[in-house]
């Protein structure tokens, strides 16, 4: 099967800032009410999810599920697979010897088209290292794979690390329509594709971490 990554024409920096193509579902104003804390993130409950880089040597030598980790090559690429259901959950918690794992979550969205939860993220652990992390499917009528235009690329500074918003990305592919040769954006688990994943490049940093705040 071929795959078709296509380049990044928007791409956010957890360091820097968010440059997010809009939105397939646009949140009301007061979705986004809840105030942010010291280290970026809101404040209230939520799902933690931590992709721990780790030398090939230092990871379990078996798959297993639950809990709130995914272990990743130190180096190289991984394959999230996602899962739609009900509620958060590691189906799969390790990607460091046959590069997949699986992590289940639901759609994005409600009947409303309001979305039902956002995603944050920030790198902790020790200083160095980046990576990127991108929502891709398949195509059905190809077969092909089809990656979004937006991206998470993510940096490992000295001092406190913040979260960002990084919810667009994670939950939207954006791609180029080769019929109307405009961009399109579809939500996560869209019909119009199969086969849901993240690609997690990693190139030494030690911890990513996730957390998905449900929308009231």
């Amino acid at each position: 099967m071929k795959e078709k990554t296509l380049l990044a024409t928007t791409i956010t920096a957890i360091v820097l800032s968010i440059l997010a193509a809009t939105p397939l579902v646009i949140p009301s104003a007061t979705q986004f009410a809840t105030p942010l804390t010291g280290n970026g993130a809101p404040s209230g409950q939520h799902f933690n999810l931590n992709l721990i880089g780790a030398k090939t040597t230092n990871c379990p030598q078996a798959d297993g599920s639950g809990g709130n980790v995914i272990f990743v090559p130190l180096f190289g690429t991984s394959k999230i697979e996602l899962v739609q259901g009900t509620s958060f959950a590691v189906l799969d918690n390790n990607a460091c010897i046959d590069n997949v794992a699986q992590f289940q979550l639901p759609p994005d969205s409600n009947v409303t088209s309001l979305l039902s939860y956002t995603v944050w993220a920030r790198v902790v652990g020790t200083p160095g290292g980046h990576g990127s992390l991108t929502t891709c499917a398949t195509d059905p009528a190809t077969g092909d794979t089809i990656c979004s235009m937006n991206q998470v690329i993510t940096m490992r500074t000295k001092g406190q690390q913040k979260f960002v918003n990084v919810t667009s990305q994670l939950t939207n592919i954006c791609f180029l329509n080769t019929t109307t040769g405009g961009t399109e954006c579809v939500n996560l688990f869209d019909p119009l594709f199969q086969n849901f994943f993240w690609s997690y490049n990693n190139q030494g940093q030690k911890i990513l971490q996730l957390r998905f705040y449900p929308v009231a």
